[in-house]
């Protein structure tokens, strides 16, 4: 059994996970390894994690929980909704980019069908989607599916596919939702996280996108 007293080196354990799934991938990656790393007996590794599944599993969810504080700032900054929804998008495209530029084997913490993260991915995902839903409805995208904002579209309560934005985008402002809105947003920074200069075309892609979701101001009456 873990021990609680021990938790003030769980960082150091993570750290070494780390190194060792981008070396080696999850599954050839041994408590061993970790110990090894660490510079630590296996045995004193295990008062810090349950196993290597546990470690993996912690290293997951701290780096998605660390992506997820970003997408959350930037949700609350004081700026324009899409400024706002770039904060977000950001937040989820520099976790992908970082995870799979230091490693081929670490692009698994990103798999939502891996066995040991699968459903952190999920999760992450679905907090994003209802984030980005916020924002469209504060910023007047009328939400007509009878949901409230932030509710799945879909009937698995998932995250959006991996569709390309010009599949998924609305052609009826009838069914334009504020998560429609979130799903396409979703689907463009999917689309490049494979891109080359990604970074770099993640704001005009998404000034691009938000030009057609985001309610036009209403002009001031004349009388």
């Amino acid at each position: 059994m873990v021990k609680a007293a021990a938790a003030d080196r769980l960082p150091e354990v993570l750290d070494a996970t780390y190194a060792c799934l981008s070396r080696y991938g999850v599954r050839r990656t041994t408590m061993d390894d970790i110990a090894r790393e660490m510079g630590v007996s296996r045995s004193a590794v295990y008062q810090y994690v349950r196993g290597k599944d546990d470690a993996v599993r912690r290293l997951a969810r701290r780096l998605h929980d660390r992506a997820l504080e970003r997408a959350e700032a930037a949700a609350v900054r004081a700026a324009p909704p899409a400024e706002r929804v770039h904060g977000i998008l950001a937040a989820k495209l520099d976790l992908v980019l970082d995870l799979t530029g230091r490693s081929p084997h670490t692009v698994e913490l990103l798999d939502p069908n891996a066995r040991l993260s699968g459903d952190i991915c999920n999760a992450f995902t679905a907090r994003l989607r209802t984030l980005l839903a916020e924002q469209f409805a504060a910023a007047g995208l009328g939400d007509r599916d009878g949901g409230p904002p932030g509710a799945p579209a879909h009937r698995d309560g998932g995250p959006p596919p991996s569709a390309d934005p010009a599949n998924t985008a609305a052609t009826d402002t009838d069914v334009l939702t504020p998560t429609r809105a979130a799903d396409i947003c979703l689907a463009l920074v999917i689309g490049l996280e494979t891109a080359p200069d990604a970074a770099r075309l993640l704001r005009p892609a998404t000034d691009a996108l938000l030009t057609g979701l985001l309610p036009r101001p209403t002009p001031p009456s004349r009388t």
